[in-house]
C-alpha cells in the first residue's frame, strides 16, 4: 500500500506531551470524566508510541501507519467478526502496523548511520521463534525484504519452512542459531551451495567439525559465525538468559579454539558473524552499550588476527515499553529506538576505529521489538463477583431461638461498621478484622448459626467499604489501609485461557496493557481482577501496568447484564501464539488479519478460524468418530428402554456433533 506519510522513526516524537496528573484524577474519582482522562488513566499514548488512541465515541483505535485520518475501531471490527459468525476471544494482526515498525527500525539505524558517519551497513534479521505463525514470518519477509532485512531461525524446522519462503529472495541474510545435528548442518550447506546467504552460528565445537564435513562433501566455502559468551550480562528478569554461564555461545577459549582450528584448514577467512546473547527485554541502555562494547572488541581481535569478519550480530534485548514510562522499570526501556540506534552504531565505530578495523555489517535480532506491538487480544466479560456489594440490615435481628443475646463477634462488627468515621478509620478497620476472625472461630466450634455467620460476612465487607471510600478522599493513605482497595476489588470473568492466549501472564508474570475497548468517555467507577474460564487457580490477571509501577487491580466499568464488555490486552505479538498450551482443552482463537486500504478504510484481509473441539480433542489423541459412535449407541439403549424418545435421542446426537464442531469457548447468545 502507498503510505501518505512518513512519520519519524522515533516512536516518542510522534507523542503529545502530557503532564501527569494527580493521583485522584488517575483513580477516575473526579466528575465530569472525559476521554482524555481514560487516555491518562490508562496510560495509552505512552505505551501506543502513536501507533493506539482513543476516539470521541470512548473506542479504543489503531493507527498502524501513525497516519492521522487512517484509524480502525477496535469495537468495529469485533462487531465485524461477530456479523461473520465469529465471536471472541479473537486475536487481531495488523499488517500495516508492523510494516510500520519494520521501517521505524530501519529509519532508525540509517539515521544513526548517517549522523555518525559510520561506514559499515545494517541489517535487521526477525526471529522465527518469537512469533512463528506463517502470516506474520511472510510480513516480515514481504515488508522486511526492501529494507535489507532477514531471518533468523532456531531449530530444524523453522530452517526447512524459511528455505521454502525465501526462495524469491536468496540475497536476504539467514542467520542460523541453536543446537544443530548432522541434517540440520547438511540443510545449511546445501543451501549455500544453492546460493543463499545463509550463515550457521556455532555454538559448540562439535557444530564446526560438522560445517567442515559438509564443506568438504559438497566443496563449498561456507560463511561461518560463532556466539561468544561476555562476560557483560543483560538487565531484568532474563538477565541470568547472559553472562558467561549462558545456556548458548563458547567461551573466549572455544572461540579462540574455533578460530584455530578453521586456520589449520585454510578457512579462517570463512568466519564472517560474531554473535551474542545480550538478554531479552534489556530495560536499560547501559546494559546494551556495556555489552556491544565487549562484542565489538572481541570482533577487532579477531580480524586483526586473520578471521574475515564481516558481521557483528549485537543479537536481540531491545525491550518494549508495555507500561509507557519510557523507565529503567523491568516492563518499560529508558531509551528510544533512535537511542538504541544511536548507541549501537557509535559504539561499534568508535572500538573499531580505536582498534584500526574495518566498520563491519551491523545485524540485529530484536524479534519483540518488531513485532510485539502488532497483536491485540480482544475477550468479553462474562460477569462480575463484587464483594462490596453487600445488604446492611438497618438493625440487627433478634437472638435466635433458645439464644440470650446476638454473638459477641456480630455486635463488634455493627459497632465497627456504624463507627466509620476519618479519624477513626485505623481503628475501625482493625475491631472489624478482630470480630471478623472471631465469628470464624465461633463458628467453627458450633457456637454461631449459618445466619449470624453471614451476617458477620456482610457486615464486615460493608465496614471495609465505607473504610475504602474514605481512604479514596484522603491524600496520605495509613499504612494497613493500602491494600484494602485490592482486597475489595472486583473479579471480572473472561471468556479466554490465560494459558493458551497470554501465557507469559501466567509463566513469567510479564505485564501487558490490558483495559476495555469501549466506553472510555464514561468514568470507570470498579476497580477489578480479571479471571479466565479454565478450572484452574492460577488462570487469573492481579497485576497490571502502572506508569513504572505495578497495580493490583485495573479500573473497569461497572458489569451490566445482557449488554457486551469488550477487554484487551494489548502489545501481545511476540511470543505468546506459540507459546500458549491447551490446558482444559481451550485451542487457539480466532485470528483476524485486518488492513486498511488506500482511503484509509479497514478491511478484514484473512480470518483463521479458531480450533474446534472436535480438533483439540485429536491434538490428544481421542478417536472423534468413535465417541460420537459410543454416544449414538448410548442414546438407542436408551429409546429401548423407553428412558427418552426416538427426537430427544436424535436431538442430543445432533447437540453432541454440533459442540465437537463448535469453539472451544463458551458461545454465548447475542
Amino acid at each position: 500500500m502507498t503510505q501518505t506519510q512518513q512519520p519519524s522513526s522515533d516512536p516518542s516524537a510522534a507523542q503529545p506531551s502530557t503532564s501527569p496528573r494527580p493521583r485522584a484524577a488517575r483513580a477516575g474519582l473526579e466528575p465530569g470524566w472525559t476521554v482524555e482522562d481514560s487516555l491518562d488513566l490508562y496510560n495509552v499514548r505512552q505505551w501506543g508510541k502513536g501507533f493506539f488512541d482513543v476516539n470521541e465515541g470512548g473506542h479504543v483505535i489503531v493507527r498502524p501507519t501513525r497516519t492521522p485520518g487512517a484509524e480502525i475501531d477496535l469495537l468495529e471490527v469485533v462487531r465485524g467478526m461477530r456479523d461473520r459468525g465469529l465471536k471472541t476471544p479473537v486475536l487481531l494482526h495488523f499488517g500495516d502496523l508492523l510494516a510500520r515498525r519494520l521501517n521505524d527500525m530501519s529509519e532508525a539505524f540509517r539515521g544513526a548511520i548517517k549522523e555518525n558517519g559510520y561506514r559499515g551497513e545494517y541489517v535487521a534479521v526477525y526471529p522465527v521463534k518469537v512469533n512463528q505463525q506463517r502470516r506474520v514470518v511472510e510480513e516480515v519477509r514481504r515488508y522486511g525484504t526492501p529494507l535489507g532485512f532477514g531471518l533468523e531461525v532456531g531449530s530444524k524446522p523453522e530452517l526447512l519452512a524459511v528455505l521454502g519462503m525465501t526462495s524469491d529472495t536468496p540475497d536476504r541474510l539467514i542467520v542460523c542459531n541453536g543446537f544443530k545435528e548432522d541434517r540440520y548442518i547438511e540443510f545449511v550447506l546445501l543451501a549455500a551451495k544453492l546460493g543463499r546467504s545463509i550463515i550457521p552460528v556455532i555454538e559448540n565445537i562439535t557444530e564446526l567439525k560438522l560445517i567442515m564435513k559438509y564443506a568438504d562433501r559438497f566443496h563449498t566455502r561456507p560463511r561461518i559465525g560463532v556466539r561468544v559468551n561476555l562476560s557483560a550480562s543483560g538487565a531484568g528478569r532474563w538477565r541470568h538468559s547472559s553472562g558467561v554461564k549462558a545456556k548458548f555461545g563458547l567461551s573466549l577459549t572455544e572461540v579462540l579454539e574455533v578460530f584455530e582450528l578453521l586456520k589449520a584448514n585454510g578457512m579462517q577467512d570463512c568466519l564472517q558473524l560474531l554473535h551474542c546473547h545480550m538478554g531479552s527485554q534489556i530495560h536499560d541502555i547501559r546494559n546494551i552499550t556495556q555489552g556491544v562494547s565487549e562484542l565489538t572488541r572481541i570482533y577487532a581481535h579477531l580480524v586483526r588476527m586473520g578471521a574475515g569478519m564481516k558481521y557483528l550480530d549485537v543479537g536481540g534485548g531491545m525491550g518494549i515499553d508495555y507500561d509507557g514510562s519510557q523507565t529503567s522499570f523491568e516492563f518499560s526501556t529508558n531509551y528510544s529506538l533512535s537511542e538504541y540506534a544511536s548507541s549501537v552504531v557509535y559504539k561499534v565505530m568508535t572500538i573499531c576505529d580505536e582498534e584500526g578495523v574495518e566498520h563491519p555489517t551491523i545485524v540485529t535480532e530484536s524479534g519483540r521489538a518488531m513485532v510485539a506491538q502488532q497483536s491485540v487480544l480482544v475477550f468479553e466479560a462474562l460477569g462480575a463477583n463484587r464483594p462490596d456489594r453487600v445488604e446492611v440490615p438497618s438493625a440487627l435481628p433478634a437472638p435466635a431461638p433458645g439464644e440470650e443475646e446476638l454473638p459477641r463477634a456480630i455486635i463488634d462488627l455493627w459497632d465497627a461498621y456504624r463507627a466509620v468515621t476519618e479519624r477513626r478509620l485505623l481503628e475501625c478497620y482493625h475491631d472489624a478484622l478482630e470480630a471478623r476472625d472471631e465469628s470464624i472461630r465461633t463458628f467453627a466450634v458450633g457456637y454461631m448459626t449459618l445466619e449470624h455467620r453471614a451476617l458477620a460476612e456482610r457486615l464486615f465487607y460493608a465496614t471495609c467499604a465505607k473504610i475504602r471510600d474514605k481512604c479514596r478522599d484522603m491524600n496520605s493513605v495509613p499504612e494497613d489501609l493500602v491494600d484494602i482497595e485490592a482486597s475489595l476489588s472486583d473479579t471480572y470473568f473472561c471468556n479466554l485461557s490465560i494459558f493458551q492466549s497470554l501465557p507469559d501472564i501466567w509463566a513469567i508474570q510479564q505485564l501487558f496493557p490490558i483495559l476495555p475497548i469501549h466506553r472510555l468517555n464514561e468514568k470507570p467507577s470498579r476497580r477489578a481482577t480479571l479471571a479466565d474460564i479454565t478450572c484452574d487457580s492460577d488462570g487469573k490477571i492481579d497485576r497490571f501496568v502502572d506508569d513504572h509501577d505495578v497495580k493490583k487491580c485495573v479500573e473497569l466499568h461497572d458489569f451490566v447484564e445482557g449488554e457486551p464488555y469488550y477487554l484487551a490486552a494489548f502489545l501481545v505479538g511476540a511470543y505468546q501464539e506459540t507459546l500458549g498450551d491447551l490446558h482444559n482443552l481451550f485451542g487457539d482463537t480466532h485470528v483476524a488479519h485486518v488492513k486498511l486500504d488506500e482511503n484509509g478504510q479497514w478491511w478484514i484481509d484473512e480470518i483463521v478460524e479458531g480450533d474446534s473441539v472436535r480438533e483439540v480433542l485429536g491434538y490428544v489423541q481421542y478417536d472423534v468418530n468413535r465417541l460420537s459412535a459410543e454416544i449414538r449407541r448410548e442414546c438407542e439403549r436408551a429409546v429401548r428402554q423407553k428412558q427418552m424418545t426416538v427426537s430427544e435421542s436424535q436431538e442430543l446426537v445432533r447437540a453432541y456433533e454440533s459442540g465437537l464442531s463448535g469453539y472451544t469457548y463458551l458461545e454465548t447468545d447475542d
